[in-house]
């Protein structure tokens, strides 16, 4: 052994950076060593049952947050009749993985207050301002019949009125009629918000199946990341566009071009898996309604769908229809009820950034079909929207237009064209004028002259001008 000295300060000060890295370092290493007993511990103690749900058949949440650990935790402290009180994330009245947290809540608690908070004042420092949070109060035991609520708030200061002020009263019975498979709360802003939720559900949740009538299911088709062997950067022989979400906008699927070219039979082989391919006809081959995965209830715009064109394969940010339905006259249809405004402001009162497919499926929808006299009104509209270029030739002729050429791509146009479908759909909801405004007013960052076009095109069907 050689012991090594020096009074240079400097060598002292390596020596003590070196030692602490090392320190660190071998904290850290010990850290990663325990955290999977740590998760399983998590994952299998009686008292954090509630941290996994199922939704749809499936389980949803299994990644831990923490989050969803303290507010178990803090159920489980509590004593019958003890209350509780705690500032989270929005996820716990949103997410799907919170799902079985909610259960717990609406059915072994008393929810006294849910107050939501966006992050634009800069509450908590160093946070997104777009970031939510909310205030939870509850009591242990007994049920939750209805709950005060707000949201979107940015005052802190309303704390000390709610809920006697500035709260609205929502059921859980709205609640599950609502989003029956996750129990998401929608964010209401007032009573207005409760009427239009009441009067849309008189029609069925677009994952519900209705004798008779089409029915849409959505699939992710290749994942960005574990699926980027297969994207070529180039077009080729034999390669097809890969679409992402960023791709469409309302009745436009060509808002930009494709990053990534995909291998038909590449492509193919990873759809079928171990299924022989036989030539069969895959979803790919047909056209199919595809919406963004990617969005935020803060954006100009939440939901935004169009027709994706035939021989193309889709990236998992834009989730699209699969069994090749709906079809024809129904799938432009479905795409212009998505697309509306009333639609869209229902879809931004349950989400806060990405979009899931079961929201969607929670959507109250008119299965409107060739019988229904709404229908062809919409159909022709949208068809003109949708069909702008060779690919929709087909798609176009099974409702009546000869050729893409009948397609509107004027802005003008276009821009009457949506103005009057939103006129059509607000009335298909049987909305009244006074709500169709206010559903307007949600949409700050949409242009003004577009909100006053839909609401003048609400006036005209009523009188009759448009149908």
């Amino acid at each position: 052994h050689v012991e090594q000295r020096s009074d240079d300060p400097h060598c002292h000060d390596q020596c003590d950076a070196a030692s602490a890295q090392s320190r660190v370092s071998s904290l850290f290493k010990h850290f990663l060593s325990s955290y999977p007993h740590v998760s399983a511990f998590y994952r299998s103690a009686p008292q954090y049952r509630n941290q996994i749900s199922i939704v749809g058949g499936k389980k949803a949440g299994s990644d831990l947050n923490t989050y969803k650990l303290f507010l178990e935790q803090c159920f489980n402290l509590l004593r019958d009749g003890g209350q509780c009180g705690i500032v989270i994330p929005s996820g716990i009245y949103t997410d799907l993985g919170a799902k079985q947290l909610r259960t717990m809540l609406f059915e072994q608690t008393q929810v006294t207050g849910l107050f939501g908070i966006e992050n634009r004042r800069m509450v908590f420092e160093n946070v997104d301002c777009r970031f939510k949070f909310v205030v939870l109060t509850f009591a242990k035991g007994g049920r939750t019949q209805r709950f005060p609520a707000a949201f979107m708030r940015h005052d802190v200061a309303e704390l000390e009125h709610f809920p006697a002020r500035g709260s609205i009263d929502i059921s859980v019975d709205l609640v599950k009629r609502l989003s029956p498979d996750s129990l998401s709360v929608m964010e209401f802003k007032n009573d207005f918000d409760v009427r239009i939720a009441e009067k849309m559900l008189r029609f069925p949740l677009l994952g519900e199946e209705v004798d008779g009538r089409w029915k849409v299911k959505f699939t992710a088709e290749f994942h960005m990341t574990n699926d980027s062997h297969l994207f070529k950067n180039a077009p080729g022989k034999g390669r097809l566009p890969l679409y992402e979400g960023k791709m469409i906008w309302h009745f436009d699927h060509r808002f930009a071009e494709p990053r990534y070219w995909v291998d038909e039979k590449e492509g193919r082989a990873a759809l079928l898996g171990r299924t022989r391919d036989t030539g069969q006809k895959l979803d790919y081959q047909a056209c199919r309604l595809g919406f963004r995965a990617v969005a935020s209830n803060t954006n100009e715009r939440s939901l935004v769908s169009s027709v994706v064109p035939a021989d193309v394969f889709c990236g998992n940010s834009l989730l699209v229809s699969k069994d090749q339905t709906p079809a024809g006259g129904e799938l432009f249809c479905a795409t212009a009820v998505i697309n509306s405004f009333v639609i869209d402001a229902m879809l931004r009162n349950k989400v806060t950034t990405n979009i899931n497919m079961f929201f969607i499926y929670q959507l109250p929808v008119p299965r409107l079909t060739a019988k229904d006299a709404a229908f062809a009104p919409i159909v022709q509209r949208a068809a003109r929207l949708i069909c702008t270029t060779p690919e929709f030739d087909d798609l176009a002729r099974e409702v009546g237009l000869k050729s893409h050429k009948a397609g509107a791509t004027e802005p003008a146009e276009r821009a009457r064209l949506r103005a009057e479908l939103d006129g059509l759909i607000a009335h298909l909801y049987g909305l009244t004028e006074e709500e169709f405004a206010y559903i307007l007013t949600t949409f700050p960052l949409v242009a003004q002259d577009v909100k006053d076009a839909a609401l003048a095109a609400y006036r005209d069907v009523e009188k009759g001008r448009i149908r």
